[in-house]
This record gives structure tokens, sequence and C-alpha cells, in this order.
């Protein structure tokens, strides 16, 4: 979608608020016959392009519905954005769910502020850098450490929520829960994605694997997979138990949580782990080392985002803890000297030299991110200097549209971060970590007065640790397994590495969550962002780019294919739809792209804001994706003060 500013501004009952104009192009939305029921038909337009009474993309189209029911029932998009996330814990548990954490990004329309609510997971007081170490002083396995209670980070999601609500929400706490109590009670129809995820989880190493040993897991099993048997598309899927769990907020409140009956059962769930393939002697070190005062000791924080320029845009995106936000900046401040979308020089959509020098910054990025990011309340993350004019220049350089780097590997921002610095250090090799989970979700969300909520939501691989608190129907999240398997932190400055995503007491784990928004003049015109790991990061930048440079609607910027490299000098990957000639050319040029074709890259949803304040919704069918679009009722302003 090619996004074209009008440089009139009007005054509102938004108290002057400047509104923005984009040229949309056709915008084709997702459309789910499964979304245009009896109940729903005639009370919304069902992803109509172009309404202005607020658009829900997911993506599941139960939690989608109840995003916009709390929408027609006068919520804004900051009620909306929190019942989709407890319905996603209901229709999506594999995905997400108060057992974890996230990001959630908020644009409030009439201040023009924008700000980000990290309730990212923390590690326990008694967490330690060697904590995924075995007796021999090797680190456990990924398979081993993601299924056992020391990947469990402190969970933050309600205390997320509650800080939003409190704050900027206009409905309670307990309404906004309804949607997700009436689908753990009455129960949903199990979704495609879900039974596929159910099956993945019952295979060889998955985390409802049936293994003798340990019981820990058959709590969840007997819900997902009663005798042994995973649930199939469209059984009926009844969570008495979780549904416990959400009345007991609702009527007691966030405290409910984090103290009393579920914590105490949080701290006893999470003191388990694997105990087949394990020596006796390492499985004490695999239980988890949360606290009841770990639980009753967490908050969640408000945090500036980050901010970039790209062609005229700006780009604001998520800061530390995150690595996502200076990586995406970062990738697209280093391609930004080359014609992206010019065809006839050679950057036309999935051609050889876009495709190479989208690569090749991704690989300067993963190297300095390997390096430099991590949790900024613990650590100095050099951000100014990682996506200043003056070290990108530098990076940018070594990228030729015609050839590959043989080796890259990470430099020292910190001399354009502040003035006064000493001199750059030698750094240690990266040890680059492919662990991280591809699981996750995501979904946007505008209201009818222009409030923007763009939400990534995550228990990290899929199903968490595989652990169900018993009695309250909930997956434990295994986010700890997001810092260095082996401590980094290294001071000689002839090998110096900050050691900034090492674990430590009370620091989040370094993530790639990226919920982004684009302005132009001040004015949000694009909201979006994805699930997948690590991937994260470059499918929004693949969006980014087709939105921009490719000048295409939002839909077809999601749908387009990706590709994607996570690390300096590991494989990339990309989805089908490519030229095959191109990929060869690629592969001729070093790029070992021979057998990396994934399946899926990330699920991105999107909302765009067109002229007259027209909203547009995007949702990727790489999962199933749902987007629900409101006329303005009168609900929420009756006064049409556009064009």
């Amino acid at each position: 979608m090619k996004l074209v500013p009008d440089d009139r501004t009007r005054g509102s009952r938004r108290e002057g608020r400047r509104l923005f104009r984009l040229i949309a192009f056709s915008a084709v939305l997702v459309l789910l016959p499964t979304l245009a029921s009896a109940e729903t038909r005639g009370r919304s337009t069902l992803g109509e392009p172009g309404v202005r009474g607020g658009v829900v993309t997911t993506s599941e189209p139960a939690a989608a519905e109840a995003g916009a029911e709390i929408l027609r029932q006068g919520g804004n998009a900051i009620d909306a954005a929190s019942a989709v996330a407890f319905a996603l814990n209901v229709v999506e548990p594999q995905s997400s769910g108060i057992g974890g954490g996230g990001f959630m990004m908020i644009h409030l329309a009439r201040e023009r502020e924008t700000f980000v609510i990290d309730s990212r997971e923390t590690t326990p007081a008694a967490g330690s850098p060697d904590m995924f170490l075995d007796s021999d002083g090797d680190p456990f396995d990924f398979s081993i450490r993601s299924t056992s209670g020391i990947g469990a980070g402190v969970p933050g999601m309600v205390r997320g929520i509650e800080l939003a609500q409190e704050n900027w929400g206009d409905l309670s706490f307990a309404e906004i829960l309804q949607p997700a109590i009436e689908l753990a009670e009455k129960g949903f129809r199990v979704s495609s994605r879900l039974e596929d995820s159910i099956a993945g989880a019952l295979g060889t190493n998955g985390r409802l694997a049936n293994e003798p040993g340990d019981p820990a897991y058959e709590e969840a099993r007997a819900v997902f997979a009663p005798g042994g048997v995973g649930l199939v598309q469209n059984q009926l899927l009844i969570q008495p138990d979780l549904a416990r769990t959400l009345r007991a907020l609702a009527d007691e409140g966030p405290d409910a949580f984090y103290s009393g009956p579920i914590a105490e059962a949080i701290v006893a769930t999470q003191q388990n782990g694997r105990t087949t393939g394990v020596p006796a002697a390492d499985q004490p070190l695999l239980q988890g080392r949360m606290t009841l005062q770990d639980l009753a000791g967490y908050s969640a924080a408000v945090r500036d985002p980050v901010e970039g320029d790209y062609r005229g845009f700006r780009i604001v995106s998520m800061p530390p803890p995150s690595s996502g936000g200076l990586t995406v900046i970062y990738i697209l401040k280093a391609l930004e000297r080359f014609p992206i979308g010019d065809a006839e020089a050679g950057f036309g959509f999935g051609s050889t030299r876009t495709l190479n020098v989208m690569m090749e910054a991704m690989r300067l990025a993963f190297a300095d991110r390997a390096v430099w990011m991590g949790d900024d309340d613990f650590v100095d993350v050099p951000a100014r200097g990682l996506i200043s004019d003056g070290y990108i220049a530098t990076r940018s350089a070594l990228i030729d549209p015609d050839s590959r780097q043989a080796n890259v590997v990470a430099d020292d921002p910190r001399p354009f971060d502040s003035a006064g610095l000493p001199p750059k250090v030698q750094l240690a090799a990266t040890r680059e970590n492919p662990d991280e989970g591809l699981n996750t979700t995501h979904f946007t969300i505008v209201d009818s007065d222009g409030n923007i909520v763009t939400y990534t939501n995550t228990i990290e691989s899929g199903w968490g640790t595989g652990l169900m608190v018993p009695g309250w129907g909930f997956l434990l999240n295994n986010e700890l397994t997001d810092f260095n398997r082996v401590p980094a932190f290294n001071p000689d400055p002839d090998n110096f590495n900050p050691g900034a995503n090492d674990a430590a007491p009370g620091k989040r784990p370094r993530s790639s969550m990226s919920p982004t928004m684009v302005f132009k003049g001040g004015r949000p015109v694009a909201a979006y962002g994805s699930p997948g790991g690590s991937t994260i990061i470059n499918s929004v930048v693949n969006t980014t780019l087709n939105l921009i440079d490719h000048e295409r609607s939002v839909q077809e910027a999601i749908d387009a294919p990706r590709i994607s490299q996570t690390s300096a000098n590991f494989s990339p990957t990309f989805e089908a739809g490519f030229d095959l000639e191109v990929i060869q050319e690629l592969i001729d040029l070093g790029h070992n792209l021979a057998d990396s074709r994934l399946r899926v890259i990330g699920s991105v949803q999107a909302v765009v804001i067109g002229k007259g304040r027209t909203q547009f919704g995007g949702a990727d069918r790489r999962r199933i994706g749902a987007v629900i679009s409101l006329e303005r009722s009168g609900s929420r302003g009756d006064k049409d003060d556009d064009d």
C-alpha cells in the first residue's frame, strides 16, 4: 500500500487532532465464513474495507468476535485488546495466555501519545546466569530445559492488562473477561490449527508427549488429549478449570492470580520437570525457582517505544527488553540507501538484488543483536548508537547488492551512542542461539476514535513448558529459555561481551516481539506485528517493505511470501512463492537456501488507517486469520467530522 499524506489539518471534537489521509489501494480482506453467523450478521460489517467504527484483526475468529463485541458495548481499543488476549487463552492456548506475558503498544488518538505496556516475564529472585547448566557445567538440551519448571518465568499478562485497564480502559476488568469466560464455560469448536498443534505436541519430544515417569504433563493431556487421543477439528472443547480461574479474576481482581490458591498452585507446578532421559543428580536442577514472593512482587512497566525514520515515515516499535524494535529499525535503515521497489534497477519484489540486500541487512542486525541487546534495566543497551545514522552507514556500507559477505560479525555501536566513550573493544565470538520458540500470537485493533493497540502475547514455545496448573486450567510459559543458555559475560577488552542476555534475578529475557506502528507527519497510518520467535522481526520487516516500497495493499503485503535470516551466519529460510531461478541465483552467491524452505514464516495481523480515517484490516492466512470491521453506530461518537 502506498502511503501518501494530506497536508491539510482539521479541528474536530477530538480537540484539534490532525487527521491523516492515505491513498488506499484495494484492500483484500480475510473474510471467514465461520464469522458470518446469524448472531453477527447485520450488527457489523465483516472484513469490509474502509469502515470507521473499528477493526479487530486476530489469528482466531472467536477471539476477533470477542474484541468486536467489546467495541459494540462501548469499550475502546484497550478494552477490546484485553478481551481478545483473554479469549485467545481459551481458543489458542498453545500460543499465549495468563501463564505468560507480552508487549502491548498503545496509541491514544486524543492525546497523540504512543507507549508500550511491558508484561514480559521476569526471572525469579533465585535465578542466576548459570541456571541452565547441568552438574557437569554443560547446558541442558533445549528440549529438556524448555519442558521443565526451570524455564518458567514469573507470568506478567494479568498485571499488564490490569495496568492498561486501570489507566486507559473504559470498561471494568470484570467486563472485559466476560467473552473469555463464556468461551471457556460453554466451549468452542476446535479449529484445524489447534488440532494440528495438539497432534504435534503429542509427538516425539512434544510438550504433551506421553512419556512414562512424567506425570506433571498429565494435566494438559487430560484437557487436550483425553484418554491419550488428541482432540480434532469441530470437537467441542469446554474448559471448566480455566473458566474457574477467569471467574476468580473477574470476581476478586488481578491480585487473585498473584497471591492465594492460584499463586500457590503456580509455584507447586513449576517445581516439576522432565525426569525421563535426565540423570537423577540433574533432576533437581530442572525444578523451577519461582516463589510466592516472586509472584507477589511482579509489576508491569510502561515504556517509551524506539523510533526511527524510513523513507519519510516514522517507524515506532518495541524497546528493550525486546530486541524487536531496534532490530527492525536497524534493518530498514540499512536498506534505505537501496532503491527497493524499483524493478528497472533490479530491486523489484522478490528479485535477486532485493532478497540479497534484505538477507545481508538481517545478518548484520542479528550479529549486533546477539551481543548488545537485552533488558536495559540491567545492562547498558547502546540503543541510540545501534540505530544512529553514523553507525548504520558503516554497517550498510558492507552490503553489496551483487555479492554475499563470507562472514558477518558484530561491531561496537557505543562510540555512536554517547560522547566520551573509550575506543571500540575486540568482541568475543558470538554464540548464536537458534532455540527461540516459533509460537506466540499477535493482534491489532483500532476503535472508532482512532485509538490503536498492537499486541504480541506469548507463552514462548508451542504449549509453553507443557505444565498446566492443576485445577486452574492454564499453561506455564518457558520464556526463560530466551536467555543465553551459557553465560556470555566477558569483561576482557580483548574478548569483550557485555552478557546483555545472561539471566539474572528479576531480569526479563530478550525477546523478538515487535509490535509496530507507522506514522506520517505525526499521524498513525499502520499498525501490525507477528508471532514466530526471532522470525517476528523479519516478518515485520517484510511487511513494512511491502507496504512502503512495493506499494501493496494491506492484505497483499501480508500474503506475499517472506524471507528471513535470524542470525549472522546460520542458514536463512524462505517461503514458497519466490521465483526458483532467483533462489538459485542467491544460492550461487553463497546463501544456503537449498534446504531451508519453511512452510510458514510468521502470522501478521494489521490495521491501516486510510483517508477520511477509514480503517482497513488484514489478517494472515498462514494461521486462520480473522478481520471484523464495524461501521460507526454512534455509540462512540455521533458526529462525522471528516470529508
